[in-house]
Formats: structure tokens, sequence, C-alpha cells
């Protein structure tokens, strides 16, 4: 309750702009605009929401500057132009009216830019790619950037015509302006490269011009990467002597971190912990005097008050936690907070969508990010009883969302707990975020007094017969893939072997020692649950080898985990054998095969982590025992259709709501 909260609940007023309290949320791209640069209307009503649901600040996405050379996305904003002023001001309006101020991120992607969505090449501070292995830039001439200094001024200006509070100029996170101030990509021998001050010259050029534009009275933020944790980069230190040339102007610091080179921390992992980043908002915010912002994970509202609290930050910064819970502020001030749908920081629907196929974003625990769950407001017209097999996330997903319209809803699962492989996989350290995803649903199933929820309990025949069902949701998970590999079977988990499988290194998760150097650890699967062992035992020392049968690891997974898997593999020296396929299993040894031959793997703990496949042991029985009765409907979901991930699971468990539409239950 916002008595409990009192901090973030506190107004904060910025030249002309009062936030309501102290929740911003941060600037993340979303491919949801038109392919003209303009503002789409599921984009007004994605904002809409997190405006009701209590934000005090919304700031929208980057808007690209200076098209096409400016673009980082196939449908980011535009505010080159003064066309687009209406549909932002349509945008500023919508949210104003539910008590939030608004503003906008203006940016020029330079290098992060890609020639094949913006048709010519890249520009930057110098000929250094954005990333390892991205494209090689063009430098600008001082010409150029003179030009570019006024984009950002004639941008700002079109963000308060069209309405908005405050505008943030983007100077961090790999994009134009960190270009310049990064020694990683600024090897320039003029005025705008060598020195802190030249480095920060374009920085001081364009604050200077956008204050110009705006006057005195609209509020400017700026955000950097203030550690870039990447080799070489800009130290917290740094950033701090950088600041001195170029934030005068700025009235709010938005305390970021990380380049695209240390994605992890730009994007947090799910391993860091809520508001770790804190401590770098509180540096740059002791030295200048004036308001920042902090983010880093933060999803718990008792460690967002304790940053306020001890004066670390001003303004806590959400993006994600958003994404997951439009409602997450109005959730902390009205309710109960265990109702908050806490954002897992599995970067797969937003980062990996996005980032990594160009895709709209999505959420693994929210199948409704754009439009919300109006489907509450729904209740069916005729009784409808709904028996759902199996308790993990997506048939729990499947099970409160039949529940919430009205329906009879059983829940049968044979374990004595709910929350399938999401429970066990965050029973892992590095990922017990995971868990506030099944908990969440969990207490969502207690306060629905018509889901009735049996544990210990086989969905078998009989007893779905005399719940007298009309609708069966089938969701029974997936089970390990263990292929016919000569020894596997044998030697998996047996007594005097060392064959393991990942159930098995989570049922003995607390009785590894923190120190193994010297002990030998081979995995043989080069996906998320392969990974998932590679990440726990690489620090403590061990010598551990990953084996995948494709060309390359960490297929499918997100990009954030991809650059921080990557980037701890080298740093504990793991030996990765790509082209590779597991031909035997013995008690202590792979046998495995290589492009140069056969090789024998010894080790002391080998783990097997084939990838999943799906488990569907009772389906046929039911879809035998009721397939004359035309009244009875029969669908199945999540990872017993085909072993997928979370976010697929919890799309489908919506889904129930088409089946019930279809039998006519609206």
């Amino acid at each position: 309750m916002k008595k409990d909260y009192k901090h973030i609940f506190e107004p904060l007023t910025i030249r002309r702009m009062t936030m309501k309290n102290r929740i911003m949320m941060t600037p993340m791209g979303t491919n949801y605009g038109e392919q003209s640069g303009e503002m789409s209307f599921r984009h007004i009503n994605y904002y809409e929401l997190r405006a009701k649901g209590g934000t005090g600040l919304i700031m929208v996405e980057n808007a690209n500057v200076d098209f096409p050379t400016g673009s980082n996305g196939t449908t980011q904003l535009r505010i080159d132009k003064d066309n687009f002023i209406p549909r932002l001001y349509m945008l500023t309006e919508t949210v104003h009216k539910h008590g939030a101020c608004i503003g906008i991120q203006i940016n020029h992607a330079g290098a992060s830019a890609q020639s094949a969505r913006i048709n010519t090449q890249p520009v930057s501070a110098s000929d250094i790619p954005s990333k390892e292995g991205g494209e090689i830039p063009r430098p600008l001439d001082k010409e150029e950037i003179l030009r570019i200094v006024k984009k950002y001024g004639e941008a700002a200006k079109r963000a308060q015509t069209a309405g908005f509070d405050c505008v943030e100029i983007h100077a961090g996170h790999s994009y134009l302006i960190s270009q310049f101030l990064s020694p990683t990509t600024n090897k320039r021998t003029d005025e705008f490269g060598g020195s802190p001050e030249n480095r920060a010259r374009f920085a001081s050029m364009v604050l200077k011009e956008v204050r110009a534009q705006v006057g005195p009275f609209f509020p400017i933020f700026l955000r950097v990467s203030a550690d870039e944790f990447m080799e070489g980069g800009n130290t917290l230190e740094d950033t701090l002597q950088l600041l001195e040339y170029f934030q005068e102007e700025a009235d709010v610091i938005d305390v970021s971190a990380g380049l695209n080179g240390s994605l992890q921390y730009q994007i947090d992992a799910n391993y860091l912990p809520d508001g770790w980043r804190s401590y770098m908002a509180k540096a740059v915010k002791e030295k200048f005097g004036k308001p920042c912002v902090t983010t880093g994970n933060i999803r718990d509202p008792k460690v967002a008050d304790e940053i306020l609290e001890r004066g670390d930050a001003d303004i806590i910064g959400m993006g994600r936690g958003l994404i997951a819970d439009p409602d997450w502020v109005n959730k902390v001030e009205f309710g109960d907070v265990k109702d908050i749908r806490k954002c897992i920081s599995c970067n797969v629907g937003c980062a990996g969508h996005r980032i990594g196929i160009n895709r709209p974003i999505r959420c693994t625990v929210n199948p409704a990010v754009p439009t919300g769950e109006g489907y509450k407001k729904k209740h069916i017209s005729k009784p409808c009883n709904v028996v759902v097999i199996g308790g993990g996330t997506a048939g729990m997903e499947a099970a409160c969302t039949a529940a919430e319209v009205g329906c009879t809803t059983f829940l049968i699962e044979k374990k004595p707990y709910l929350g399938g492989l999401a429970a066990e996989i965050s029973k892992i350290p590095d990922k017990k975020r995971l868990a506030d995803f099944p908990n969440y649903m969990i207490h969502r199933a207690e306060n629905l007094k018509n889901l009735f929820v049996f544990t210990n309990t086989e969905g078998t025949v009989d007893f779905v017969k005399n719940l007298k069902p009309n609708v069966i949701v089938n969701a029974t998970g997936s089970l390990p893939l263990l292929p016919p590999i000569d020894g596997l079977h044998d030697n998996l988990g047996k007594e005097g072997s060392h064959v393991y499988s990942i159930f098995d290194m989570i049922e003995n998760i607390n009785n590894y020692p923190e120190d193994m150097k010297g002990k030998k650890v081979a995995v043989i699967g080069g996906g998320a649950v392969g990974l998932d062992v590679v990440e726990f035992f690489a620090p403590r020392g061990a010598e551990v080898t990953i084996v995948e049968m494709l060309p390359a690891i960490g297929n499918g997974i997100d990009p954030v985990s991809k650059v921080g898997t990557f980037t701890l593999m080298k740093k504990y020296g793991v030996r990765q054998m790509t082209n590779t396929a597991l031909k035997e299993v013995r008690a202590n040894s792979f046998l495995v095969e290589t492009k140069d031959g056969m090789e024998e793997l010894d080790f002391d703990y080998g783990f097997v982590c084939l990838g999943m496949k799906a488990n569907a042991p009772v389906l046929n029985d039911i879809k035998e025992a009721f397939e004359e009765d035309g009244n009875v409907e029969i669908v199945n979901i999540g990872d017993s259709v085909r072993a997928r991930r979370i976010i697929e699971g919890t799309d489908e468990g919506r889904n129930i709501l088409n089946t019930l539409e279809k039998r006519g239950y609206f």
C-alpha cells in the first residue's frame, strides 16, 4: 500500500513539470511504429495502458532525429519532420488524461544503424563498428557533425510542440553520442577526439542546441552509460569526468550502463539483483547535485523505495517491469504487491523479439503487452466446466484465464506443487528470478473462487469424466530428450556413474562445493539448458567443456543472454566444441566425433542436456474417451505440443478465450 512505500509516491518538480510519483517508464524500443516512422494506434494504446497503471513519467522510446542514417530499427519512431507532430500530439493528449507526464527520447543511431535498413553506410565518430562483427561505419566530417547537432535541437522543439513535458537525449548504449564519448569507438585526432574534453564536445554542442531550441523552462533529461563495462571503455570515474563538459544544460541525468558489447549490463541479465546500478546514480548525483534516474532490474517496490530513501537516486526507471505489468504502480499504491506480475528478466519477448529477430515486442509473462486485459470484462453466457491437466505455467494461465471469465475450472497436477519446469529451473541460483512467475500464477489462482486445484493427482480419464468437462486442456509439459546413444540410458543417473541430467544437477544444487578447481565438467548440448550448467560450474573454477552438434552454441537464445554467456565462457576459459556429435556415453567420459576424428572427454561430472521433448501421456486416452461427445472441446498447449519456451505456453494458455468463443460461451 502507498503508506508502506511513501518515497515512491512523493511528487517531484523539474522546472515546470511535476511528476505525481517517482516511477518513470524508461524508453525501450517496441517495433510498434508504422513503416513511415509515425506512431501507430497500437503504440498509443500501449503507452496509455502504462499511464492508466499509475506511472508518473513515461519516456517514449527513442525517436530518430535524422532519417535515414540515424535510424536503428525498421519501425522506429521519427521526429525529424513536422509531419510526425499530429500523431505524437495524439499520444501526449491521451497519456495526459490519466495524470501521467510524458517525454520522448531523441537519438541518432550512428554505427548501430544497419545498411540493409538505411540503404547507405552507417556513420560514426570513427570507422569502428559498434559491436564485434558489426558493419564498418564512415567517420563524420565536421560539417556533418554540425548539421546533426541542429537536427537534435529541431527534434526537441518538435517534441515540445507535440505536447511532451520533457525530452531525453540519449548519450549511451553505443548510439552516436556514445560513439563519440567512448574511447572504444572514437579514434579521431581532431577537436572531437582524443582528450575527454574533445570526446565530450559533440555531446556538449547537442545539449546546448537543444536548450537553445526549447528555452529555459522545458526539462532536459540526459541518458549516459556511466560504466561501459568494456575493456578500454569508460569507467564510472571516466564518465564523471566527461560529464563535467556537457551536463550543464541537463536537468536530470538518467544513469544507465553498458554498450553493445556488454549488453548484459545495458539490458540487465536475470542474475543481476534489483537496483544493482544505484551506486552509479549516487556517484553522479553526489558530484553534480542534480536529480538522477536509476534503473537495473528493479521489480520489488521495497527495493525501489529504499533507493529513494537512501538518496541514491530521485527517480526509479522501469522498462521491462512495466512491459510485464502496466499496473505496477497502481498495485503498489492501492493493492497487494503479490498481485504484481514481475518481469523475470528473461529478455525473450522484448530484447529477443526486437533486437534478435526484428519482431514487435512481446512478453513471457504478459501475453497482452499492447492490448491489455480487457478480457476480464467478459463473462460466459452459459455454464462451462474447464478441466486443465498440468499445473505448469501454460496450464495455470489457461486455468486462471478460464476462471476469470466465469468458467468453473479444475486444475490437475500430479506433483505436490504447481509451477512445472519454471519452478524447477528457478532453483539454479542465477535463475531464481524465474520463480516470480509461477509464484504470481499461484497467487492469482488462489484468489479465484471458481478455480479448484488438485495436486498429487493424476489426470486420468475417470477423474476427468467425474468433473463433467465442456473443455479439456492438456498441458502436461515436456521431458528430457534422451536419444538412443550407446551407453546413455545405461549410465544416466545410475550408481557408479557420473553422468547426469539438468534435473540431477538441480536436485543436488546445494551439495556442489564453491571451489571446484581441478574438477572436470563436460556438457553435451549447447542450448539454453546446457548453458545453464556451464554458467553454474565455470565460475566455481571447474574445467568446463561444452559440446554442440550444430555450428554454433546458443542457437535461439536471446541476444542479452548470448552476450553474457559468451563473455562468461571467455572469462573462465570454457572449451567450446561445435560441429561435434556425441557417439557414446561411459561412466566417466563421453566419446565424441569432431571433424578431426574421435575424442574421449574425461570428466568428474558429465551432463547430457540435449533439450526437451513433448510429454502428453494421457492425451490419446482423453481423446478416445471423449471423441464421440461433440460437446467436449479438447486442446493441447505448451510443451506437450512441442518443447519450446515459457512465452509460447503463456500465449497458448491465454488462447483458451478463443476456444470458449468458438464454442459459443460468450
